[in-house]
């Protein structure tokens, strides 16, 4: 007989006991799955949002002050994160817009969002992500706003201006671009992808891939696709645009700067209650008279409000007129802001509330 190993007597001792934890944690989180289902029967009875913007942003800094180690921040927000798309799904299944095809950088960003048990829709053009939402066909959709790259998305400012729609929440995303393949890199002839991906992997390219014929792509995923099927080609995308197509991230984080993040606006028909850290969009158009800008500007400094972002868009109905966004610390609901927006309207040919929201305060 073979004597006892002391190592596999104390894994085994040590595996008993993680396997006692497991029985203890399922036993938790399905007595906290029925609290969320009471909550879910309260909600609709009463017309509520299944999706609490302000609730989540408690619930994940709460579980923060709580973690004492050794489990680090982000594993245990990425356990909470499942934990609240398994609770949408028991109180009403969710559906999320997004800019598709499937396997882009925005399915990806609403994957690290909202979690896998949501049902997630992919649109052809970001404008449709806003009309499906005022239409009630979604339940929420998840727009790019701004790149740390590239600067703003035009096309989400652009449908602001004839949509209903209100900012509900604000993601961080950190992007990373990998070369998807099939096969060993001498044999790869071609790479697609998008032209902005190409712009934000310079170096990568010069460097290792230069041998190599550069070919644009309507999207991420359109390229994942065509790398799927075609001998000799690779793309550069996410890694779920590789799980959806079966690719392998031969080369992975190639972009030029590893702190690429992305902000995105998640929409819904509905702003979010005040969470204590929060920030409000304003869209609006000025009168046609000199400084008038700068009188709107001046009332949030006299305010003592921040302002953290400001872009202008034509307004396509008159030349040189121009529509400006601004985000501000502060929620609509607070008095410093309520006197900012009164004040501000007089300087102004209209003004639009696009929504408070809660501050985002962690890259995904």
């Amino acid at each position: 007989m073979a004597e006892p190993n002391p190592i596999d007597d104390s894994l085994e001792t040590l595996r008993r006991r993680i396997d006692g934890l497991d029985e203890q944690i399922v036993r938790v989180l399905n007595e906290r799955a029925r609290v969320v289902v009471e909550i879910g029967k309260l909600k609709q009875q009463n017309n509520a949002p299944i999706y609490a913007p302000d609730r989540e942003k408690a619930v994940l800094e709460k579980v923060r002050q709580l973690n004492e180690g050794p489990l680090p921040d982000r594993c245990l927000e990425a356990v909470y994160r499942e934990l609240m798309s398994g609770s949408f799904a028991l109180e009403k299944p969710l559906r999320i817009g997004f800019l598709g095809p499937a396997g882009t950088f925005s399915h990806a960003a609403a994957v690290r969002k909202f979690g896998s048990s949501v049902q997630y829709v992919p649109m052809t053009e970001i404008v449709s992500v806003f009309s499906e939402v005022a239409r009630g066909h979604i339940d929420y959709g998840l727009v790019p706003v701004e790149n740390s790259i590239g600067g703003g998305v035009v096309d989400t400012l652009d449908a602001f201006l004839h949509s209903s729609a209100k900012i509900c929440a604000e993601v961080l995303i950190t992007i990373h671009h990998n070369l998807l393949v099939n096969e060993p890199w001498e044999q790869v002839r071609r790479i697609y992808s998008k032209p902005e991906v190409f712009s934000q992997c310079r170096n990568w390219l010069s460097a290792t891939a230069k041998d190599r014929d550069i070919q644009p792509a309507a999207s991420t995923s359109a390229a994942a696709e065509l790398a799927a099927k075609t001998p000799g080609v690779a793309a550069i995308g996410s890694t779920i645009a590789g799980e959806l197509y079966g690719l392998k991230a031969l080369f992975e984080n190639i972009e030029d700067n590893p702190d690429n993040v992305t902000r995105f606006f998640v929409i819904g028909r509905e702003a979010a209650r005040r969470s204590g850290d929060d920030k409000t969009a304003i869209m609006f158009t000025t009168a046609h008279k000199p400084g008038a800008l700068a009188e709107v500007l001046d009332v949030f400094k006299e305010n003592g409000i921040n302002l953290t972002d400001i872009e202008k868009r034509p307004s396509k109905k008159v030349n040189w007129e121009y529509y400006f966004f601004i985000d501000a610390q502060g929620h609509a609901d607070d008095a410093a802001m309520k006197t900012a927006i009164e004040q501000a309207k007089q300087h102004c040919l209209q003004l639009t509330m696009l929504g408070s929201y809660p501050r985002a305060t962690e890259v995904l």
